[in-house]
């Protein structure tokens, strides 16, 4: 079956709202791994405008939940991943006037320290994604980096079906690049912007392993609570 990860900085963002400690990630962490999840994926930003550096290490401190650390390429912040220890890492760009990740990694521009970066993490056995746009150059690159994986941006894609516009060119593409990172050896993810009906259509691409959702599921949450949602994205993705 593929697997859940469930993004959620937002709880931080809106116990931050506040200045208090409710909502708590750190709680939520464990409570989405109760309601299913397979892993829990937070954003370190370099502007700290959710997750902050305490509970990055509170979260992955607790055993028994797989943490996937999505971090910038920054010195300072790949520093503070390796002291936090992750399960895994996915390398995103990063812009601070952006409201949310507006695409993929730059990888020609960026390919050298992308590639030191990878080695490490590898060395310290942290399995290692990068976070592409639906390119096959993106793909070639990301293999010769020495990734292990990718996870493939589906913000157009989850924005074309949103707003019921032809999805056939980006779902194309999207299935393309997911199948040369299989064929290469990559493990292969989707992730952004994605809810129930873009998640049922993409989950139909076999090669796609893994889905990293957040700020729908914790919309959602609002109306029909954490572990109902939980459970219907699975009930999705096992079909």
């Amino acid at each position: 079956m593929k697997r859940l990860g469930v993004n959620i900085d937002h709880v931080a963002t809106l116990r931050n709202a506040r200045g208090e400690y409710h909502p708590d990630p750190f709680q939520a962490a464990k409570f989405v791994k109760k309601s299913g999840a397979n892993s829990v994926t937070i954003h370190l930003r370099e502007d700290r405008r959710h997750i902050k550096d305490l509970d990055a290490r509170k979260i992955c401190s607790i055993k028994d939940i797989q943490v996937n650390l999505e971090i910038s390429t920054r010195d300072q912040i790949v520093r503070n991943a390796l002291k936090i220890k992750p399960n895994f890492i996915c390398i995103v760009p990063e812009n601070r006037k952006e409201v949310t990740t507006e695409g993929g990694l730059n990888l020609l521009k960026n390919k050298n320290k992308i590639k030191k970066i990878i080695k490490l993490f590898k060395n310290r056995k942290i399995r290692t994604s990068l976070f592409i746009n639906p390119s096959e150059k993106d793909v070639k690159i990301s293999k010769d980096v020495g990734a292990d994986c990718i996870e493939i941006h589906t913000g157009k894609f989850a924005n074309l079906v949103k707003s019921k516009k032809n999805i056939k060119s980006e779902l194309l593409r999207i299935n393309r690049c997911s199948k040369l990172g299989f064929k290469l050896g990559l493990e292969v993810h989707a992730g952004h912007g994605l809810d129930y009906k873009s998640t049922k259509i993409l989950s139909k691409i076999n090669e796609i392993e893994e889905f990293n959702i957040g700020h729908f599921i914790i919309g959602e949450s609002v109306f029909n609570g954490f572990d109902k949602v939980i459970k219907n994205f699975k009930k999705i993705l096992r079909k």
